[in-house]
């Protein structure tokens, strides 16, 4: 995902705030955690990140920020869901989801590939009388690493 824009929080403040909740100094740094990442986190990463934060509050606040539409969750099939800036905020990307260790990698799309996907899904939305807006697209499979511990076991 590209870096965030100087104004990244000034979105983020006014979204919490016309929420009804506060854009507090634990809010702004789970923000800025999630910017640093270079693929969705879990709340384990950030507690690595920021040992000095209560899980509990890291809980809390991340609900806030994605109630807020600051954040996103990316769900996958193990414990931990993963989170990251709002694709609003953030760019637009896909993400490449590990069936085997549960890893998630940002994934950008070639502009061409990008435009053929949009005209086959809306064109797919308009057959069953959807209208579409956007769309998110999560690669299931296995990454390298599982790939390689799987080989050398084999």
């Amino acid at each position: 995902m590209p870096p965030m824009s100087p104004d990244v929080h000034q979105i983020a403040a006014s979204r919490v705030v016309g929420d009804g909740q506060r854009y507090t100094k634990m809010r702004r740094q789970l923000v800025d955690a999630l910017d640093g990442a270079d693929h969705p986190i879990t709340i384990p990463d950030i507690m690595r990140l920021h040992p000095h934060l209560a899980q509990s509050s890291v809980y809390r606040n991340l609900t806030v920020l994605e109630q807020a539409g600051v954040i996103a969750r990316v769900v996958t099939h193990d414990e931990w869901a993963r989170f990251e800036i709002a694709e609003d905020i953030g760019g637009h990307h896909h993400h490449l989801i590990c069936e085997v260790c549960g890893t998630v990698r940002d994934v950008q799309v070639p502009d061409l590939v990008e435009d053929a996907l949009d005209k086959s899904l809306a064109s797919l939305a308009a057959m069953n009388g959807f209208e579409l807006r956007h769309h998110r697209l999560d690669l299931l499979g296995v990454c390298a690493e599982c790939q390689a511990q799987s080989s050398s076991r084999g």
